[in-house]
């Protein structure tokens, strides 16, 4: 089994239901959760004028590949209803793969670990609640350690636990 990280948000539409579908989706398609951070609404990095995000992280096991992870991920952002507008723009679900095993992939549509882990306090603060010691192979440090180096402006404040 591969041991994977997701970063989840929405600022679309009811976000919390959207983020409990997409766990629901990942369920169902054999994708074994172990753990979920806090849920947090945090401010848009890149297009400033649009609603607040919800985003959590997970920690999950899998036995798909990461091509094949990132198929099913695009499948499930459409069943609930993403579309391709504008980077960086509103979105009703978006799910990222953080880190997949201690793997660095860099491939055109796809990079382990995701290149922005580093620049996002919405990433790191959920993915510190759930595993603080998770090591980034390209920066060669704890995610507490990048934590501590970094000063991100960015507003992320913990709203409350996640409920499914």
């Amino acid at each position: 089994m591969n041991t994977v990280y997701f970063s989840i948000g929405s600022n679309i539409g009811d976000k919390k239901n959207n983020l409990r579908n997409a766990i629901k989706l990942l369920k169902k398609n054999n994708i074994n959760i172990i753990k979920i951070s806090s849920v947090y609404k945090t401010e848009p990095v890149g297009v400033k004028n649009q609603p607040y995000f919800y985003n959590i992280c997970i920690k999950a096991k899998t036995r798909l590949d990461p091509e094949n992870l990132l198929k099913l991920i695009k499948i499930i952002e459409k069943k609930i209803g993403r579309k391709k507008v504008k980077k960086w723009g509103p979105r009703i679900i978006d799910i990222d793969i953080l880190f997949f095993n201690n793997i660095i992939l860099n491939k055109r549509k796809l990079k382990i670990p995701h290149p922005e882990i580093i620049k996002r306090n919405f990433v790191l603060i959920p993915l510190y609640e759930i595993n603080k010691n998770i090591y980034h192979p390209v920066e060669k440090k704890t995610i507490k350690n990048i934590i501590k180096s970094l000063k991100l402006k960015e507003k992320v404040i913990k709203i409350g636990d996640f409920d499914e």
